[in-house]
């Protein structure tokens, strides 16, 4: 039975980048030093045609040798000056001939008498011309020249070198060469696996299958990932942003490279992000949502970046936020069912007394009282849900000694508020600017802020109204909606006035502060506005305008506009 064959590895990126670059090197070396051989043979080649050339021309110049063959034995003068000038000159041959190829002088006396082996064509119509030809040596690299005595030609030279000369001098010039391209071979080899040895650690091993699988799986985790992604490098720029961090942030999509300092984001989230320290869970506020941020700094050796994500807490706390109405609408109820009892005893006990007339006034009265405001609040403002809060926030100013009243200019027809404009921001406006004036309308009456209330308002003053009354206005027209919330309370010192909207803002302590600050960023997700002003009655008095256009509506992602 055959044994499966084991699966290999697939060589790493590194290794494939050094097998890659040695070929490379090797290649170009090994071109570079056939080029090197080429240009040195055909450098040889001229060398050694310049070389004979000049010594042809300088024996046909030569009044010696013109002289020597007008004698009856021309080799008898011209073969030792012949064998003197090609030892001195290190050519191979000098062969002086008549003008018909008879050859006067040879390196092999032998030769002497014999016909010339070679073209001479050209040299007797007056040319001097080079070729390769072979004759009685061999290869040679020749020159053909003619001796002019006066207008007529007596004779002609030819020098050359033997092919196999040049050859050896190549070789020779190849062997340095070798070397050198051996040594760059070497260094490059070098060069390269210390290279790759760096690029093997950093992409640990790696290969190119593995790192491309991977970076598919990073941008797919990148656009699943529903929390927000930032990484910021050593220089704290933006190195990575995945899609939900950048809409956490109000980020455009070529954030990436910007300097954090540079964002126009609030100066505590900015300096979360550029801490050194790492910071856990803690909240921060943007324009227009509430995040959770974590940062953990990227350590090796020395600080690299920091890895921040990013979780969106602004349904949280508007939830949280209407649980607490709830549960103060809870109080209200049990507060007014023990009225009720105690009153419905009063009624009882006149009767029982036999005061009837006195138990129907003091009943009638109370349900005046009560029954005036909701006929108010249901005639001035017919949005359901503003009514129900203003209703459940009059039932709790009222356990708490406030008066909450309804302007007498407030009016909401039904229909008058768009879809777009949305109750839950509603609802976290009217509600939380209600309960930081019927906190500071009640602490200015007793003096003792409550610790079950929202953020106090640090008052300035230290008047006391006689009876705390809360003045809300409601009021839609021309395309705007009017949210107006006074308070006989102490107001607001002018000091403070800019921080009022600041998260954290409080007289309560440590973890309140949060109202205004969701105020201010639901009137901004809406494109109003809020401002703060000195009221009637002395106290705070918060405005808020909100346009009923469509085109001033923010846009809100899915989990928004379904929650």
């Amino acid at each position: 039975m055959r044994l499966p064959r084991p699966r290999t590895r697939p060589r790493s990126l590194a290794g494939q980048l050094f097998a890659m670059q040695v070929v490379l090197v090797a290649a170009v070396v090994a071109g570079c030093a056939f080029f090197a051989y080429v240009s040195g043979r055909e450098q040889a080649k001229e060398t050694a045609t310049r070389q004979v050339t000049a010594a042809a021309l300088a024996i046909a110049a030569s009044p010696s040798v013109r002289e020597a063959i007008r004698t009856p034995d021309p080799s008898a003068m011209l073969q030792p000056y012949a064998e003197r000038v090609r030892k001195d000159t290190g050519i191979t041959f000098v062969t002086i001939m008549s003008p018909q190829r008879v050859r006067w002088t040879h390196p092999d006396s032998q030769q002497i008498g014999e016909e010339f082996l070679g073209h001479t064509a050209r040299a007797l119509r007056g040319e001097t011309f080079s070729e390769t030809y072979t004759g009685t040596l061999g290869p040679s690299i020749r020159v053909v020249t003619p001796i002019r005595d006066g207008g007529r030609i007596t004779g002609l030279v030819s020098a050359g070198i033997t092919v196999e000369r040049v050859s050896s001098q190549v070789r020779a010039q190849l062997g340095a060469l070798g070397l050198a391209a051996g040594g760059a071979l070497a260094l490059g080899g070098i060069g390269t696996y210390v290279i790759n040895a760096r690029l093997r650690r950093h992409t640990h091993g790696m290969n190119a299958a593995e790192l491309s699988r991977m970076h598919d799986y990073h941008q797919a985790t990148l656009h699943a990932v529903r929390e927000g992604l930032l990484m910021l490098d050593g220089r704290r720029r933006i190195a990575l942003i995945n899609d939900a961090g950048r809409e956490l942030l109000g980020l455009e999509p070529g954030a990436v490279g910007q300097r954090v300092a540079e964002l126009d984001l609030p100066a505590p989230l900015t300096g979360a992000l550029l801490a050194s320290e790492a910071r856990i869970d803690e909240l921060h506020l943007t324009a227009d949502r509430v995040i959770v941020v974590n940062t953990r700094p990227v350590v090796g050796g020395e600080q690299r970046g920091t890895v921040v994500t990013l979780r969106d807490h602004t349904e949280l706390q508007a939830l949280s936020g209407e649980l607490d109405s709830e549960r103060g609408f809870t109080q209200a109820l049990r507060s007014q069912a023990h009225e009720a009892a105690n009153r419905l005893h009063t009624v009882v006990s006149l009767i029982e007394l036999g005061r009837a007339e006195e138990a129907v006034g003091f009943a009638t009265a109370e349900l005046e009282l009560a029954q005036a405001l909701t006929d108010r609040v249901v005639d001035a403002v017919a949005e359901p849900v503003l009514a129900a809060l203003l209703l459940g926030k009059a039932a709790q100013a009222n356990e708490r000694g406030v008066e909450l009243v309804l302007a007498d200019d407030s009016l909401i027809d039904d229909g008058a508020l768009p879809a777009t404009l949305r109750q839950r921001d509603l609802v976290t406006i009217l509600g939380n600017l209600i309960d930081n004036a019927v906190d500071a309308a009640s602490e200015a009456v007793t003096g003792v802020p409550d610790p079950g209330s929202v953020p106090a308002q640090r008052g300035a003053g230290s008047g006391r109204a006689a009876r705390a009354r809360v003045t809300v206005t409601a009021l839609a027209e021309e395309g705007e909606l009017l949210l107006r919330v006074a308070d006989t309370g102490a107001g607001i010192d002018p000091a403070d006035a800019a921080e009022v909207f600041e998260r954290g803002w409080s007289t309560h302590g440590a973890g309140r502060g949060i109202g205004l600050a969701l105020v201010q960023q639901a009137v901004h997700r809406n494109r109003g506005k809020v401002a703060l002003d000195r009221g009637p009655d002395g106290g705070a008095e918060f405005t808020v305008r909100l346009p009923l256009t469509v085109a001033g509506r923010t846009t809100y992602t899915t989990k928004e506009a379904t929650a």
